[in-house]
């Protein structure tokens, strides 16, 4: 039996199989999470925000080290996050195009 894993914003659902990493799960179903590594945890820009973990195998030592104290708001890397049983998995926005929308946003208030 699978376990089920949501994405928002994309609003969008699979069914992993429990072991599978969140980004082998996003790949399958088709949302994108960025990474420069694949995979390696090399690159960290494919933090995820996973307000209930219970269905995430516990932090490795490597994911920890990494994270360097950002799990404590919920932040995992999508590469070395294991799946256990049914999650939600927030993608945050991409920081580049936060960056354009707010400007985008500020040129509107000012028309």
């Amino acid at each position: 039996m699978g376990a089920n894993v949501s994405f928002e914003p994309d609003n969008k659902s699979f069914q992993a199989k429990p072991g599978m990493s969140i980004l082998e799960v996003s790949r399958k179903a088709r949302v994108h999470i960025r990474t420069r590594c694949d995979g390696k945890a090399a690159c960290l820009m494919c933090k995820v925000i996973v307000s209930d973990q219970s269905g995430l195998a516990p932090l490795n030592t490597n994911e920890r080290l990494k994270l360097g104290g950002l799990q404590d708001q919920g932040y995992r890397l999508a590469c070395q996050a294991k799946v256990t049983g049914d999650v939600t998995v927030t993608i945050p926005e991409d920081p580049l195009k936060a960056a354009i929308r707010k400007q985008l946003e500020a040129q509107r208030e000012d028309d």
